[in-house]
This record gives C-alpha cells, sequence and structure tokens, in this order.
C-alpha cells in the first residue's frame, strides 16, 4: 500500500470549529476502507457519514484523540451506521465518554453522554495498521490526561487532536489538564518528527512541523 493511496477529508463542526476526519485507502474490492478521527457535532457528522457512505469508505475505526465533548460528540452516528467499527480512546481519558462534566459538555449546557462502548485501548507506542500503512500512538497528553496523536512516517502526517495547532497549543486550564506535561510531549514526540510532516489538528487548517518548530510562539525556547 502506498502513502499515495491515501485520501484525507476534514470536516469542520460550526459551532465549535472541530476538524473530524476521515483517512481512508483502497480495499481489495475496489471499494474504500477507513478511520474516523475524532467525529463531532452535527450537522458535520452527519456530512461525514454521507461522506463516507457515497465514497464506499468501510470505517473499521473511531479513534478519538481525547475525551472532550466536540471530540466525541458523533461517536455513536459514527457506529450506528458503521456497527463493526471498534472505537478507540487512550484508557486516562475513557471516563470522559460518559460524564458530561468530565468532557466538559455540561459547561455548554449540552452534558455529552456517548452510549457506544469504547472497545480499544489506545497505548502509547502501539500501531495501528490501516491496510499497509502503520501509524503510531504519541503521548500528546496534557491538553487531557490521555491526548494521543496518530503519526504515519510513510504518508508523513500527524493527527494531533488538540495538543499542537497552528500557532498554538492546546488549552491548559481545563480540569485534568497539566501545561507542563503538554510542553514536554510536544517537544519529545512531535518537534522530533521532520520538517515536512504535515500537522493535521483538532482546530485550524493543516500547518507542518517545521512552520511549528519556527515559529510557534508558545514553543519558543
Amino acid at each position: 500500500m502506498s502513502h499515495n493511496d491515501l485520501r484525507i477529508q476534514a470536516f469542520v463542526d460550526p459551532n465549535f470549529a472541530e476538524n473530524a476526519y476521515v483517512v481512508s485507502v483502497p480495499s481489495d474490492d475496489g471499494n474504500r476502507i477507513g478511520w474516523v478521527i475524532d467525529p463531532s457535532f452535527a450537522p458535520a457528522v452527519d456530512s461525514l457519514v454521507e461522506y463516507a457512505i457515497t465514497e464506499r469508505i468501510t470505517v473499521e475505526k473511531i479513534l478519538l484523540t481525547h475525551g472532550h465533548g466536540d471530540h466525541i460528540a458523533g461517536t455513536d452516528k459514527v457506529h450506528r451506521v458503521f456497527p463493526a467499527a471498534q472505537v478507540g480512546i487512550h484508557p486516562s481519558d475513557r471516563p470522559m465518554l460518559a460524564d458530561g462534566r468530565r468532557n466538559l459538555s455540561a459547561m455548554f449546557g449540552i452534558d455529552l453522554s456517548v452510549e457506544t462502548p469504547a472497545d480499544l485501548d489506545l497505548i502509547v507506542g502501539m500501531i495501528l495498521l490501516l491496510r499497509g500503512l502503520s501509524w503510531q500512538v504519541l503521548d500528546t497528553s496534557g491538553h487531557s490526561p490521555g491526548g494521543v496523536s496518530f503519526y504515519c512516517a510513510q504518508a508523513g502526517v500527524v493527527f494531533t487532536g488538540d495538543a499542537l495547532f497552528p500557532g498554538s497549543i492546546g488549552r491548559t486550564d481545563f480540569p485534568g489538564s497539566n501545561g507542563r506535561q503538554l510542553l514536554i510531549n510536544i517537544r519529545r514526540n512531535l518537534l522530533t518528527l521532520s520538517d515536512e510532516t504535515v500537522v493535521y489538528a483538532g482546530h485550524g487548517p493543516p500547518t507542518t512541523i517545521g512552520i511549528e518548530r519556527k515559529s510557534n510562539p508558545f514553543l519558543a525556547e
């Protein structure tokens, strides 16, 4: 499987400006298989599901970079359409799925609870395979206790959730956040990637590791 076969499509939630992603590659039957990363609220999740159906993508995994409400809200919707899909989250953020206070949705008057059980523990260092493409789970905790990123060296891309943004980093004034831990993890696990690595963040347009290394004011030594 060549990295050139990889497609990445973003779906932006209009309320929280959160980026959900569908990543997919060709399957043997002429269709596609893929993952959904951080599905958010309607109408973005509805467009995401419609895209997956139209493009004949079988969703194998729903991967959550962390457990905050705007990154998990569409999990049940995606799983209803693709019931065989595994739901993955780091164990430290798993309690957020069913607790509106912990996932911060309650503070917005939503009190979100995900009914679909998570059945895949995203352990730091583990490798996830999307056919021939290997994705490593990176520790980018600090914005949340179990924040992770997904890095594919073959494709030169990393999905950082709310750890690293274009020109910014994740907030660390939430319950369970740790600003020092986030900065350590960004420097240790993201800034050590090649400059050309494309960053697909939880909010904002794509950037690169090189751009953020040089110009992100939060990462200045």
